[in-house]
């Protein structure tokens, strides 16, 4: 056991932002065509988050031109540059699959009243 926490720790990232389910989030996600890299941000609420140490993941939910977009992530992968946090989300549930059914203004989340982290 104690080799694949070792094996784990060498991979992790030590500078990952904390956020939690239900949260605004943008990921920003290093993309490499040919000989350029470049950045894409994927912007969206956290609707799920699974596992723990370096298979830790999280699924981001956004619409786009009116289709529902959903992509999962592993913390730790090399091809995610950084993670900002947009907005705390005030939620009673672990996972928010229920979002999928819900249109326009049923699908936002309640913002936690003094939380700010844009400070």
């Amino acid at each position: 056991m104690d080799m694949i926490k070792a094996i784990e720790a060498k991979y992790a990232k030590k500078d990952v932002q904390q956020f939690s389910v239900g949260d605004t989030i943008k990921v920003f996600i290093r993309i490499i065509e040919e000989d350029k890299q470049r950045l894409q941000a994927f912007e969206g609420v956290v609707i799920a988050k699974k596992g723990s140490g370096a298979g830790e993941a999280f699924t981001v939910r956004r619409v786009s031109y009116g289709e529902g977009l959903e992509r999962t992530f592993c913390i730790h992968a090399p091809s995610i540059d950084k993670i900002e946090l947009i907005r705390h989300g005030r939620i009673r549930r672990a996972k928010l699959y229920y979002l999928r059914k819900k249109v326009g203004k049923g699908a936002m989340i309640e913002e936690k009243v003094g939380q700010n982290p844009k400070k």
